[in-house]
């Protein structure tokens, strides 16, 4: 059988070579930051010995950890707090994508040095949110009103943001014009006949959409490093300004749409979508309450995009400053279970994924939530070995 710094370099074979390196440096920083980067492992693993109950299908975001919730500003310029990437995306047991959230339970807490006992309870509580939110049968959402403890004040942060503290980290301005920020952190330069060519392509995009017609004025591009699994896929940040509205601009985000990992490893048929980004934006738009602004897929050089929207400062749980707040661990808890049950409910009964009765059903049995936990539990060990093989490699120098 190959070994674990194997499967990831195959894995990741088709990916950007000078980019790739950055997210196993990313990897290499704790077995969390590993877990989060190695989606692919995870269902691999699962594939070859899920001894999970059976659960009804469902869309599931297919990469679910504590880091895939966050706040943003939706299309109807609300703000939420809601899952927030969906490039694994498929139609799959509900309980697949439970179990890789309360694994990142384990292996996140593990990071930050939470006592195990505290870990169980917390991995408990996620459950029991969940169950009853089905159990209830009517998906919820989080916006500023509704909202509470640090997920309230993230959302008062969004909605409180002018559009130069929104460029500040990503924009300057260059001969009296304004041009992103190459930071060799974020944002990296690119190749002028590229450069020219994504521009050319969004105005066209922009053009020929009613809703954006004569509206926008594009201004600079880059290429975009964000998060840890998607690391080596193409991915282009634009720096738009609102031709109706001098003085403000906008942040859009292209980031190509690659096979979900997920995919290889079920039995269940998927629907036949006409792009990877259009299965991206159909589930997401199922789960989630409200999507982000300019949401869309487009085909650009034979490679399918997804396009939204960029948050410049994303907000997302950082629990390493409320790992010693137990009250803020738990209420954030229990909001990602609401959210992800939700998400569940919301796309019930589409393209093959369980109807709501199925899900309520499956909301109030308690059978199989001890199940869910010991495996994550299990699984989180073994994460923490692949890792220690992995970053023995990565010193080696074996993905240099």
């Amino acid at each position: 059988m190959p070994t674990i710094p194997e499967r990831i370099k195959e894995f990741n074979k088709e990916r950007l070579p000078s980019y790739l390196k950055l997210k196993y440096a990313m990897m290499s920083q704790n077995a969390f930051r590993f877990f989060r980067g190695t989606c692919h492992l995870f269902y691999e693993d699962l594939a070859t010995a899920n001894d999970l109950p059976d659960s009804p299908l469902t869309w599931i975001c297919g990469d679910l950890h504590l880091e895939n919730f966050g706040s943003y500003k939706g299309d109807n310029r609300l703000e939420y707090f809601d899952l927030n990437d969906f490039d694994e995306a498929a139609l799959a047991p509900a309980v697949w994508e439970i179990a890789r959230m309360v694994t990142s339970i384990f292996a996140g807490f593990d990071s930050l040095q939470i006592a195990p006992d505290e870990t169980r309870d917390a991995a408990a509580f996620f459950l029991k949110i969940y169950s009853g939110t089905l159990s209830n049968g009517k998906p919820r959402y989080i916006e500023t009103e509704t909202s509470k403890g640090i997920v309230r004040a993230f959302l008062d942060h969004v909605a409180s943001r002018k559009q130069k503290e929104l460029l500040r980290n990503r924009a300057v301005e260059k001969n009296g014009e304004l041009v992103l920020l190459i930071d060799n952190n974020h944002l990296y330069k690119l190749e002028k006949k590229l450069k020219n060519e994504l521009i050319a392509f969004l105005d066209e995009w922009l053009k020929t959409n009613k809703k954006y017609k004569n509206g926008f004025k594009i201004l600079d591009v880059a290429f975009r490093i964000a998060g840890t699994g998607s690391i080596g896929v193409k991915r282009y940040a634009f720096l738009v300004e609102k031709t109706r509205n001098s003085g403000k601009y906008i942040l859009v985000d292209m980031k190509q749409a690659l096979p979900s990992s997920v995919q290889p490893f079920l039995l269940t048929v998927q629907p036949k979508w006409a792009s990877e980004a259009d299965r991206v934006v159909a589930v997401q738009q199922r789960m989630q309450n409200v999507p982000p602004a300019f949401f869309s897929s487009t085909i650009f050089k034979n490679d399918s995009y997804v396009l939204k929207e960029l948050q410049p400062l994303a907000d997302k749980i950082n629990f390493d400053l409320i790992k010693k707040r137990p009250k803020d661990i738990q209420r954030v808890i229990e909001d990602m279970a609401m959210l992800t049950a939700s998400a569940q409910l919301r796309s019930s009964g589409r393209q093959g994924s369980a109807i709501a009765d199925n899900l309520i059903e499956f909301g109030n049995s308690k059978d199989w939530q001890q199940k869910v936990i010991h495996f994550a539990e299990s699984y989180s060990a073994q994460v923490k070995k692949d890792y220690s093989e992995f970053a023995k490699a990565y010193k080696q120098k074996y993905f240099s």
